[in-house]
């Protein structure tokens, strides 16, 4: 039996969306408070979004459908897709003739992941009132934006593929409420395809996924159609998106969707349509249907592409991966994170977990399945936040409706409380739910320092007075078309603020990722022989930025540490004034 058959309600009616417009209008007027300084500044949170709004550039200029090249960064062949790139040049494309494009760019960077918030919220409010009544959808919109990695991924500047994500697995966790199993598989999967073309980081949410609609197949016989449907969405989605984004010649490679996952995707297809037609069968069948499944995947892996088994990063070379890859704060698991995000990427999924086990324990037939596979969702999702600490973005999403149920019961309780240390227990269980949640809004409005001579992680942008592209170098945007020596966080700026071209960005498929990492750790004529080398015009950095505090930690002789000490070689030329933003240099050749 499907889940709502007992709860005949409307899928949307005027009420849902009064609450969740409600919830969207407060939290995007703070954000759009806090965040008026970065949406004036330009100021991006990720070197991602600037390079995202690069991409969108050149495609608006006549860059072809599918030439992701980044010609100005040593030919960066990116693996990102142009689905995230649609709706930002829609925006772009729809007012540049009104207002400019300048102009038509900021509304872009502040719309479109206004609109996605309002997506988000919309998925989330739908599930809380169709399960739990309608007070519960406001308190789950709202939970959610409690959740620091979602909201930082859905706030005005975040221009990059997480939100989108975010939405499509909500999106597909609708689905599988849905009353018919067929269209309620087919839009799972769809979903699912969706998300997995955008970034095949979803892989793992995927699996699980289709683990929850194996296990509805295995509890009752006649639910099998939602995993059938499932896989024949994702198969033949998957294969029009790859045409559509990617092209027909497109090659096989292991950090997004290629022809071994759509060949991966079709034998499970294949299999599982196949044991649906044989049905009934003894569980064992099933059980042998599943292995078939298994491991003819892993077999098809193993013959096409047998170096995407050890991950999708093996091609980052080892002095890249030590002194960058590794540092890439969103990219570690959530034990080398501090303290706060440790936090805020743990309790919200741990809280709704804890609540979902009392919803199912609360409930029974239909329903207990329901929070039940829920559960399983949930704690996929938080499983994976904790080696991954940017998956803790969808981890938080998943939590939201599970934790707006529990911040009512709380409140619940501390009307209901006569005794006063019950009431101040229940304050202190409120507080504990909401304290990592306290800085939401201010801290994506600024960003802390780091200190010299410490390890820091990486992507995090620095404030405007230090090193923003607008206040610095001048001197590289009036120099003539050229090629500069920059760290790999500030390649995309440069990219998108100048005429010049760097040797590579922060992105795992950038060829000229160590090299940059060598020609800042080198000594002096090494250095100087990789400059000359490259072709390089000038060289800049800023001292705020850590990765060049970490280059000087780790070669304290290294031409980085040079430069940030005011000891810059004789083959330098200053451009620009010392001081604590930007410093520049022209080669002597």
């Amino acid at each position: 039996m499907s889940l709502f058959v007992e709860r005949r309600r409307p899928a949307v009616t005027p009420e849902l969306l009064m609450r969740v417009t409600l919830a969207w209008a407060m939290i995007a007027a703070l954000l759009l408070v806090t965040g008026l300084p970065a949406i004036l500044g330009h100021r991006f949170p990720d070197p991602d979004d600037t390079l995202r709004l690069l991409q969108v550039r050149d495609l608006i200029a006549g860059q072809g459908w599918y030439d992701m090249t980044v010609h100005r960064a040593d030919g960066e062949v990116m693996h990102w897709s142009r689905l995230v790139d649609l709706p930002i040049a829609a925006v772009i494309l729809a007012l540049r003739g009104l207002v400019g494009m300048a102009a038509a760019e900021t509304t872009a960077l502040v719309v479109v992941p206004l609109v996605t918030m309002f997506v988000c919220l919309f998925l989330v409010g739908r599930i809380a009132w169709r399960l739990l009544g309608d007070e519960l959808a406001m308190f789950a919109c709202l939970a959610l934006a409690f959740s620091v990695p979602v909201v930082e991924q859905l706030r005005p500047m975040r221009i990059d593929h997480h939100g989108w994500q975010i939405a499509l697995v909500l999106l597909a966790l609708n689905a599988m409420m849905a009353r018919s199993p067929r269209t309620g598989g087919w839009i799972v999967g769809g979903a699912l395809a969706t998300a997995l073309a955008i970034s095949i980081e979803q892989l793992p949410i995927a699996c699980a996924f289709v683990a929850v609609l194996a296990f509805r197949w295995f509890s009752d016989r006649h639910e099998r159609q939602w995993l059938v449907s499932a896989m024949q969405a994702l198969a033949v989605v998957s294969a029009v998106l790859f045409a559509a984004t990617r092209g027909l010649s497109a090659m096989q490679t292991c950090d997004q969707i290629a022809p071994v996952h759509l060949a991966v995707f079709a034998w499970g297809a294949v299999v599982f349509t196949a044991a649906s037609a044989l049905e009934p069968r003894p569980r064992g069948m099933l059980f042998a249907a599943v292995a078939a499944a298994v491991g003819g995947a892993l077999a098809i892996v193993w013959q096409i592409a047998p170096a995407c088994i050890g991950g999708t990063f093996g091609a980052v070379e080892p002095v890249a991966r030590e002194l960058w890859l590794s540092r890439v704060a969103e990219g570690s698991p959530i034990w080398r994170q501090d303290l706060p995000v440790m936090l805020q990427i743990v309790l919200p999924p741990a809280i709704g977990l804890a609540a979902l086990v009392r919803l199912a324990g609360r409930s029974s037939g239909w329903l207990r399945r329901c929070w039940t596979e829920y559960a399983i969702l949930l704690a996929a999702a938080f499983v994976l936040s904790i080696f991954v600490a940017r998956a803790g973005a969808v981890a938080g999403a998943l939590a939201a409706i599970p934790v707006g149920w529990q911040l009512r019961e709380w409140l619940r309780r501390v009307r209901h409380a006569r005794r006063p240390m019950k009431r101040i227990a229940t304050y202190g269980a409120v507080s504990v739910a909401l304290v990592p949640a306290a800085p939401a809004l201010l801290l994506l409005s600024a960003v802390p320092g780091q200190a010299q001579g410490q390890y820091a992680p990486l992507h995090r942008m620095p404030a405007e007075g230090e090193c923003g592209i607008s206040a610095a170098p001048l001197a590289l945007k009036e120099e003539p078309t050229g090629r500069s020596l920059v760290p790999l966080d500030v390649g995309a700026i440069v990219l998108l603020e100048t005429r010049q071209s760097v040797m590579a960005t922060a992105h795992h498929r950038a060829a000229k990722l160590g090299t940059v990492i060598r020609a800042f750790t080198a000594d002096d004529a090494t250095a100087r022989a990789i400059v000359e080398g490259e072709g390089i015009d000038t060289v800049a950095l800023c001292p705020s930025l850590a990765e060049p505090q970490n280059y000087a930690h780790d070669a304290p002789n290294g031409l980085a540490a040079a430069l940030m000490s005011g000891r810059a070689p004789g083959w330098l030329e200053p451009l620009a004034p010392r001081g604590d933003g930007w410093r520049v240099w022209r080669v002597r050749h």
